[in-house]
């Protein structure tokens, strides 16, 4: 269960960042002065654009924090179904390892009786 929602929140999370970033895009470039404005018009536009394109870069961050997280605990999910894996590996080897050496040591007994 906790798999499925790690899988839902990467994917979220993932929409976020894409929907972040076009947001970043539209803001575009920044607005070149126009000549027939004064300045301090211009300086407040430069302005406004500057605080929209920090507002969504810090969204932007935030958001790859979290899922930069979730990506880590779902790493880590996957490095303890592999040492799973492996032990369970070693339990069957060795259980075909006993039973290898006990055929071996039935068929031995029944040549030396005959």
């Amino acid at each position: 269960m906790a798999k499925i929602e790690s899988k839902e929140l990467i994917y979220d999370l993932r929409k976020q960042i894409q929907q972040i970033q076009a947001d970043l895009n539209q803001l575009g470039d920044p607005v070149s002065e126009i000549p027939e404005l004064i300045s301090s018009a211009n300086l407040l536009r430069a302005n406004e654009y500057l605080s929209k394109a920090n507002e969504k870069k810090t969204e932007l961050l935030s958001v790859y924090a979290q899922y930069s997280a979730a990506l880590e605990k779902l790493l880590s999910s996957v490095f303890d179904i592999q040492n799973d894996l492996k032990e369970i590996l070693k339990h069957q080897s060795s259980i075909i390892s006993k039973t290898k050496k006990r055929s071996k040591t039935k068929a031995k007994s029944r040549n030396t009786k005959r």
